[in-house]
């Protein structure tokens, strides 16, 4: 499989470094310990968690997605909705349709566990991110601001 040519596949052992590489590329100011507990938890709980990749072969990934089933979202109408946790594909190999397929693969996995709806998230100023889900039939129910402050 050459750099052009990827396979879009569920997680497998072998790919644990290169999803911790991917997932530090996204969530970049997680500290590596956190980044290891979430990612046992969700090998741990397969039945409601789901990670698929785009493999480039000899061990490389292209991005990544965790999807989970949560039992209430939001503006949801339905129980048990499928949820798109984190999405990635690094910079040189966007707009090729890896996104797309990874968004895809999960819909399939929660449609197979019974749900009727997918819901996601995205910070409101992470543009690329609104544009990707609008691209992708995700429709914009709502946005929230998380205040705090120091006592």
């Amino acid at each position: 499989m050459s750099d052009a040519e990827y396979a879009i596949r569920p997680l497998r052992e072998d790919d644990l470094g290169e999803w911790f590489r991917l997932r530090s590329l996204l969530w970049d100011e997680t500290p590596e310990d956190d980044h290891q507990e979430e990612m046992m938890d969700i090998i741990e709980h397969s039945d409601t968690q789901f990670v698929s990749v785009a493999d480039l072969g000899n061990g490389r990934l292209a991005g990544f997605l965790e999807a989970s089933i949560r039992p209430f979202v939001d503006d949801c109408s339905s129980e048990n909705v499928g949820y798109l946790e984190g999405w990635y594909v690094e910079p040189a190999f966007r707009r090729r349709g890896i996104g797309r397929e990874l968004v895809a693969a999960a819909e399939k996995w929660a449609r197979v566990q019974g749900c009727s709806e997918m819901a996601s998230d995205a910070e409101l100023g992470n543009g690329v991110s609104v544009a990707a889900h609008g691209n992708l039939g995700y429709e914009e129910t709502s946005r929230l601001v998380h205040f705090r402050k120091n006592l």
